[in-house]
């Protein structure tokens, strides 16, 4: 969610910062500012609303340093005003950012009160700039300090600390919440995510758990949760400013819609060779862990649980094993029975999403065969943790409302899928069959795209809409979950998603003239009992709007509701290529609607705070 950008530079770094704080804008923010030092002095900026409130802000009262923090905040603790926006000072003299959560702030903070600090801010992140003061009274360097420090902040941090002191210095740690080492000619800088910096650097290291960093311009060390100086490893990113910028499109949601068949492309490339998929490609020798499997359990959250929901029909149906699924942060709250030889999979676009990685750690105690992980962030925490990975090569992305995250995780899915099916005995001209589809889901995703004039009007007839309903059955059940998800995310129109069969259980009820119904309707076994549902809805004169496969004959009156033909291209591969009407038509009702398509309201793209 909170966004971090800090710099120690030969140049002014208010420039830099603003662009890093603009990088990460998509992750979700209520408030914006920055501090510089300044002649032993700290100055500060900060305001309520977007980076270009700060921009205006600075444009009339302008900062300038060689060092500086910088933060995009998520209101966790204090509503979103400028009091409660970073940085935070102490005494003008100690200045802080942090994303995630202290949960033993209040403790802290009677504390501190009771050694004379007075606290302007009803964050759970003063505390730490005034912990950090306290502990530098005594003339203790501002390295030694926060060392000292963290051991007392319980929760998740990711943290930048400068000092009016230590004028030329940035101190960052983190524990639970990312936090990268962008590393320049001269200069060093701290972000949340290379994306912050890439218009700076394509050097990065990335911290791992318990570290803490120490930064000037011309120097960087790495301290590890002993206090010890260590090495990390230097990475050389390949993504590209230009991947974050939003070129012809008119919102990053639009951009990453369209981007699917190339970031699909990307998933699967390297990993099928004509009617096959590689050896290896989870990683050396995985097939001896592979071929052990008799249960998968599958946690995530939001937006890959439902790519989770979709692999738990694949597994059980193509590959004969047992799956469950969880919501990451209930499953790490119960006791969980864990079958003998049960795979972990974590599935997270992140990988640092913070139920799912806490469920990774709990998950590891619990004697599972091994972890598997799906992710698109390869030096994020849940794929360092993880003994296998998939990486879903999505590229950026920066629209809240997850895209093409959802269709490469079902792509990467449905690859472990067929090789666990494959070691389970599934039938050879089967599995090739089902290969070749996977390797044509691309191509089904472009023709997909070719719908957007059509989805677009299909768009105005939900603008005056309050309710939405959603339905689907067997494995495109989660595609209408993801419809719904979707189209409640950036419209604001609440959507319902169910199993079509349940209608009758309750659901019938709202359809009236003024709920309309989403239906897809792919050509499988369930297609006649599908039908039978769909009547239900026109019987009591509900819209009906019914996306279904080419060869399906649907009764279109074009009165109540309409029928858009999709080419799914099979079953394996429909729900990937279902899902892409369902975005474009959340996203032409949002934009009819006039919301925030790329930041909607409360909502944060990683949710690395519980």
């Amino acid at each position: 969610m909170c966004g971090i950008v800090a710099a120690a530079a030969q140049r002014d770094v208010v420039p830099i910062l603003i662009a890093g704080l603009q990088a990460l804008e998509y992750r979700g923010y209520d408030s914006a500012g920055l501090s510089v030092v300044n002649g032993g002095a700290l100055e500060r900026a900060r305001t309520v609303g977007k980076v270009r409130e700060l921009e205006a802000r600075l444009a009339a009262q302008p900062l300038a340093g060689t060092t500086g923090i910088a933060h995009t905040r998520w209101a966790t603790h204090g509503v979103p005003n400028e009091a409660n926006a970073h940085p935070h000072l102490s005494e003008g003299s100690v200045g802080v950012v942090h994303n995630g959560i202290i949960e033993n702030h209040a403790e802290l903070r009677e504390e501190l009160r009771g050694l004379g600090y007075r606290f302007t801010s009803d964050t759970d992140t003063e505390v730490i700039a005034h912990l950090v003061h306290h502990l530098m009274r005594d003339g203790t360097s501002l390295r030694e300090a926060v060392q000292a420090a963290i051991p007392r902040l319980h929760g998740a941090y990711a943290i930048a600390v400068v000092s009016g002191t230590e004028p030329d210095r940035v101190i960052g740690a983190r524990r639970g919440s990312p936090l990268c080492v962008g590393i320049g000619i001269g200069e060093h800088f701290l972000g949340s995510d290379v994306q912050a910096l890439i218009k700076v650097t394509n050097q990065f290291v990335y911290l791992d758990e318990g570290d803490l960093v120490d930064l000037t311009r011309t120097t960087m060390q790495v301290y590890d949760e002993a206090g010890q100086a260590v090495e990390r490893r230097l990475h050389t990113s390949e993504l590209s400013a230009d991947a974050v910028e939003r070129g012809e499109y008119r919102h990053y949601m639009l951009k990453e819609i369209f981007e699917q068949p190339r970031a699909v492309t990307e998933t699967l490339e390297g990993r099928i060779a004509g009617d096959r998929i590689l050896p290896n490609i989870f990683g050396v020798d995985a097939d001896k862990l592979l071929e052990r499997v008799r249960h998968v359990q599958i946690v995530a959250c939001g937006t890959s649980y439902h790519a989770g929901l979709v692999a738990r029909y694949w597994l059980e149906g193509l590959a004969g094993i047992p799956c469950s699924i969880e919501v990451a942060s209930e499953y790490r709250y119960r006791k969980v029975v864990v079958p003998k030889d049960s795979l972990f999979l974590a599935i997270s676009q992140s990988g640092e999403t913070a139920d799912t990685l806490a469920a990774l750690r709990e998950g590891k105690q619990r004697g599972y065969l091994g972890s598997f992980a799906i992710c698109n962030v390869p030096e994020s925490s849940l794929v360092r943790e993880s003994d296998l990975v998939l990486m879903t090569r999505a590229g950026p992305e920066i629209g809240v409302a997850s895209t093409k995250a959802f269709t490469t995780q079902l792509s990467a899915l449905a690859l472990l899928v067929l090789e666990l099916a494959r070691l389970n005995g599934l039938a050879e001209e089967r599995y090739t069959r089902l290969v070749g589809d996977l390797a044509s889901l691309p191509r089904r995703i472009a023709d997909a795209l070719e719908l957007e004039p059509q989805i677009a009007a299909l768009a105005e007839r939900f603008v005056s809409k309050n309710h939405a309903l959603f339905l689907g059955r067997g494995a495109n059940y989660p595609v209408a979950l993801e419809g719904a998800l979707k189209l409640k995310e950036i419209s604001y129109i609440h959507a319902e998603a169910y199993p079509a069969g349940e209608l009758k259980h309750g659901p019938l009820a709202l359809v009236d003239e003024d709920m309309p119904v989403i239906t897809v309707a792919p050509n499988n076994q369930l297609l006649e009992k599908l039908k039978s549902n769909l009547e239900e809805v026109r019987a009591r004169g509900g819209e009906l709007f019914v996306f279904a496969d080419n060869d399906v004959e649907i009764r279109d009156d074009g009165v109540r509701g309409a029928v858009i033909k999709v080419d799914s291209g099979g079953n394996l591969i429909a729900p990937a290529v279902f899902t892409v009407p369902l975005q474009l038509l959340a996203y032409h009702v949002a934009v009819l609607r006039g919301t925030d398509v790329d930041q909607p309201r409360n909502l944060a793209k990683s949710v690395t705070v519980e």
